[in-house]
Order: structure tokens, then sequence, then C-alpha cells
């Protein structure tokens, strides 16, 4: 917080510089970043198989009831725990719509199976906000869904939270080491969050917790090296509730809440203050260059046509920068073009490569008896492609800015940060999907009409020729009449699957039909968005270099008229500016260290 209130005061210091020297377009920006600082937000995503135990130490590490906890249901919405005033929750849908509730209904919507929504609205979460110490830094603690475990479309959902999240924390049971599912799903989560925890939880139920751990550490150091904390929720709660210190130590949970303040809260004020320092850098060398420029024509007025002109021509560079011709709004724009073909075009492959997975396995088996647990194998494959995609369209967006903001080399540290990009998981869910496939079997009297059919129909055309050629065959036809619908009625069964198996691969491809002109729509919208953002950022920025040099053009004109008396005069003026903007660049500096 120390560290917060320096870099607010060096704002506050910048502002009133903005006001001075007449530059309210930088003050825009320093007003965003002080705003920022006032209400920092870091998301910590606890994430994990089901029935881990991730809403007890969510409870536990706020030290409340405010994730539900059942023994039998599992967790299908997001829920997210923030500070507040006083106790309240809200049901929040897409995009950005909340709708309060009362604090008691948070079980109804959170677990499997709960209430929907207002209208049958989805609610993609809960946020409940309590006054805790641990939440009043801006700390969000999201307790993942975890149905259907690490195989379901959830696990996609919980790799796109992830992304966007500042830390993660991965929950694993004492009962049995990390599994293969788990260790897949950690790599994978460090490569897309920068902080990445393991959390061993239920210490005090298992006895052999510790021989866990040491598996666990090893399979961590192999794989995916990170901390590694055992904790037990149950001995925490206690703790906080006898208000015990040695109980608390002993659950585990010190080392838990240091990792979390320390080394999480840290890096997000560090980066917080490094966003606010770079800020006012930023506008110490436009006013640097701007006073620098007029001294120069004051100390040698032989010299000042010359600073004119080199002046007029900056002017011209700067005011190309604003123009659709530029080249950075070139850059942008065939960017834009290329990375939504290129976006396009991967999520038709990844389509393609679960249609053929798809037929593979609906030609090895029959879909009456598979299709259940096909169509929720179809959304989570689905689920997973559509991350895989948005995590190449994030990669390329963030690519694409950098691009950008090498055209703006004057103005480094003002280059955009990383673009917004949502999570695509919920596209893979259609409403209202008909499969539309005759999935019952035969019943037994069907069968026996079927074979009745056929076995009437082949003894009557061998009796029919026996008669022709004078031949009685007797019990003989009924022998054929046997044969001859046990055959038809194994060829109308094999007709009916193969029917089964047609009509299933079309119901798959009108679902991935579905998805894939969803998300295509959605990416391109994200593209779009992305690029009105890069667009309006750098077109602000060309304003204010344009600002900066305008400023630095006029005084060294007015600097070139002036008598002797008066430019010695202003000179002295010019040096005090000079030091006033120093000492506010070293100050910038200090909270950028």
């Amino acid at each position: 917080m120390a560290e917060v209130a320096k870099a607010v005061a060096l704002i506050d210091l910048a502002l009133r510089a903005c006001t001075a020297y007449d530059r309210p377009d930088a003050a825009t920006r320093l007003t965003a970043a002080k705003e920022s600082l006032a209400d920092p937000v870091l998301h910590v995503v606890v994430a994990g198989e089901f029935k881990q135990g991730k809403s007890s130490l969510v409870n536990a590490l706020v030290g409340a009831t405010v994730c539900t906890v059942d023994d039998d249901v599992a967790t299908a919405v997001p829920t997210y725990v923030r500070h507040g005033a006083k106790p309240e929750a809200a049901l929040l849908y897409e995009p950005g719509r909340r709708e309060p509730i009362p604090v008691t209904d948070v079980r109804r919507y959170v677990l499997e199976g709960g209430a929907g929504g207002v209208n049958g609205d989805r609610v993609s979460g809960v946020e409940v906000r309590i006054p805790r110490k641990i939440l009043a830094g801006g700390l969000v603690l999201v307790d993942t869904p975890g149905v259907g475990g690490l195989g379901s479309p959830h696990a996609a959902a919980s790799l796109a939270a992830v992304s966007m999240a500042d830390a993660v924390l991965f929950v694993t049971g004492a009962a049995q080491e990390l599994t293969r599912s788990e260790v897949d799903f950690l790599q994978r989560a460090r490569s897309l969050c920068p902080v990445v925890a393991c959390v061993v939880t239920k210490t005090d139920f298992y006895p052999a917790w510790r021989r866990i751990r040491e598996l666990n550490e090893r399979h961590l150091a192999a794989h995916c090296p990170m901390p590694l904390m055992p904790v037990s929720s149950t001995l925490r709660s206690r703790a906080v509730k006898a208000n015990d210190t040695a109980l608390n130590a002993e659950s585990g949970f010190t080392h838990l809440v240091a990792f979390l303040t320390e080394k999480i809260g840290a890096s997000a004020v560090d980066r917080l203050a490094g966003e606010a320092s770079a800020e006012v850098l930023a506008l110490c060398e436009q006013l640097d260059g701007r006073f620098q420029a007029e001294r120069a024509a004051l100390a040698d007025p032989e010299a000042a046509a010359r600073v004119v002109r080199e002046l007029t021509g900056v002017k011209e560079r700067v005011e190309s920068l604003k123009s659709a011709a530029a080249k950075w709004n070139q850059t942008l724009s065939d960017g834009v073009t290329d990375l939504t073909s290129d976006v396009d075009h991967d999520l038709r492959a990844r389509v393609r490569v679960v249609i053929a997975e798809a037929d593979t396995a609906i030609e090895e088996g029959d879909p009456a008896d598979t299709w259940a647990e096909m169509e929720a194998w179809l959304q989570s494959r689905m689920a997973d492609e559509l991350l895989a995609n948005y995590e190449l369209l994030r990669d390329r967006a963030t690519d694409l800015g950098v691009r950008v903001g090498d055209h703006f080399h004057e103005a480094s540290t003002m280059i955009m940060r990383r673009p917004s990009v949502t999570d695509p998981t919920p596209l893979a869910t259609v409403a209202d999907f008909q499969h539309k496939i005759d999935l019952e079997r035969m019943k037994l009297t069907k069968q026996a009409m079927v074979a009745l059919k056929s076995a009437y129909g082949g003894a009557l055309m061998f009796i029919i020729l026996g008669s022709l050629v004078g031949v009685s065959l007797g019990p003989i036809g009924i022998g054929i009449g046997l044969v001859m619908g046990h055959r038809g009625l194994r060829d109308e069964k094999k007709r009916q699957v193969t029917k089964r198996r047609a009509e299933a691969r079309n119901a798959i491809r009108r679902y991935c039909d579905e998805v894939s002109f969803v998300a295509g729509k959605d990416s391109r919208d994200t593209l779009r968005r992305v690029q009105r953002q890069l667009r309006d950022h750098y077109s602000g920025l060309a304003e204010e270099l344009n600002k900066a040099n305008t400023q630095a053009l006029n005084s060294a004109a007015e600097a070139a008229k002036r008598t002797q008396a008066d430019r010695e005069k202003r000179l002295k003026d010019v040096d005090a500016e000079l030091a006033r903007v120093q000492q506010l660049r070293q100050r910038a500096q200090a909270v950028a260290k």
C-alpha cells in the first residue's frame, strides 16, 4: 500500500504539471492510471478436479462461508469473492449485466442443477462481497466449477479463466498423488498465467499426506516447477473461530496467505506503480523536449531559425501519424485482415479434426449405446478447440499491438497493454440443440414381426418354386423360413444402425456448424474491438505528440523574436522549468524501481 501511495502522489504531481503546462490530453491517461491505483483488481483463480476442496479453501482463506460446499453436488458456475463494505451478492450475466440477490440464495445458483437466472437467462457467475482484510487490497478469489472433472467442458472454461487471471491456485487432494490429467492441466495453466501454485488440501484427513507431498514435488519438478503448499481448510476454520495462532500455523495457511499477499499482491502493486511511472515519464519526455527547444533558441539567437526548421519538420512527421495513410495505420489494418483470415482458417481446421474423430468413434459403435457420452465428449472437445483458437487470436493480437507500437518509438513507454479477449468456451453450448437421431432400438414385438415377415416371404417363395417343379418341400420349407427370418432380422438391425450412424454424423456436423458460426462471429467482433482499441490509443498518442511539438515550436518561434533582455529573463524561467521536470522524472524513476 505504501508503493501505491507513492504512485498516487506522483500522479497527482504530474496532473498539476498538466494543468500548469496546458496538457489536458496527457491528464486523461494519468487520471485513468490513478483510477486503476485507487481500485486495483487482482484475480486469483482457484482451479482443480471436482471434490478436491476448492470451495472449502476459499472459505478458509476469507474466514467465512461464502462458497457453497456440498458432499454430493459439485459447483456449476464460478463464484467471485471480493471485498465489500457489507455482505452482498449478485448474479452475473453476459455481457456485464448484474442482478442483486440475497446472500442466503447463493447456494441455489452455484450448485449443479441449481436455479437459472431471470427469464431463463444463463447465469455466468455469482459475485459475493464481504468485508475482509485479505480482500481489501483488490484480491478477487474465483472458485471455478468442477463438474465433470478436467476432461469436461468446464476444464476449458477453467483454462479460459486462467488465461485472464493474475495468479492460479491449483487444488489437489491429499488422497492421491497428481494424476496425468492434473499435470497436463498444470502445464497448460503455467503457459497461460505467469504465477501458478499447487495446493494440497485435506491434510487433516489423510495421515500419509507427507508422502503424497513428496510424490507431487517430484512430479512438479519434472514437468512444471512451481510452489507446492499442503493445507487443511478444517484446521484453518477452527483456528479463525478460536483465534488460535498455533493451530493456524499447523493448518498451513500461513504460507498460503503470505504467498498471496507477498508474491501475488506485491507483483500487482509493482505492475500498477510501474505503469503509473511510465505514464509520468512519457509526460516528462514531452515537456523536456518543449523546454529544451525553447532554451536552445534563447541561448543562441542565430540557431533559433534552425531549431524552428527542425521542429517544423517534426511537426509534419507527427501530423502524418494521424492520417489514414500512416504506416502504423496500414500495419494495423493489414494485420487485422490477415489475423481474421488466419483465425478463421485455424478454427475450420480444428473443427474438421473434431468431426473426423467423431466419425471414427461413431463407426466403432452404435449411437443408441454411445450418444450420451458422445454428446458430452463433443462439447468438451469443441470448448477445448475454441480456447486454443482464442489463444491464437490473443497472442497474435498482442504481437500486432507491439508492431504498431514500434512506429511510436518516441513514446515507447506508452505502448498499449495486451488487448482484451474474452472467454470463448460458453460458445460451445448450443441452446435447444436437437440431434434428431432415432436412438430407440427395435422392441421385441417389432423384431418378431420383421422375422416373421422375412420367414413367411422366404418360405412362400420356396414353396411356390417347389410347386412349379412338382416338388413338395414339407418341413424343409419351415427351416428355410426360419433361416430367411433370421437373415431378414439381422439385415434390418444393420440398416437401423447404419441409419443412426448417418443421423449422428449429421447431428455432429450441424452442431459444429452452429458453434463455428457463433464463434466465427465472436472472433471477428473481438478483432474489430481490438482494432478500434489500438486505433483510438495510437490516434490519441499522435494527438499528444502533435500537441507537445506544437508547444515546442511556438515557444521556439517566440524566443527568436525576443530582445536580449527578455531572452536572458526567460532563459532563467526555462531553466527553472527544466529543473522541475527533472525532479518529476526522478520521482517517477524512484517509483518504477
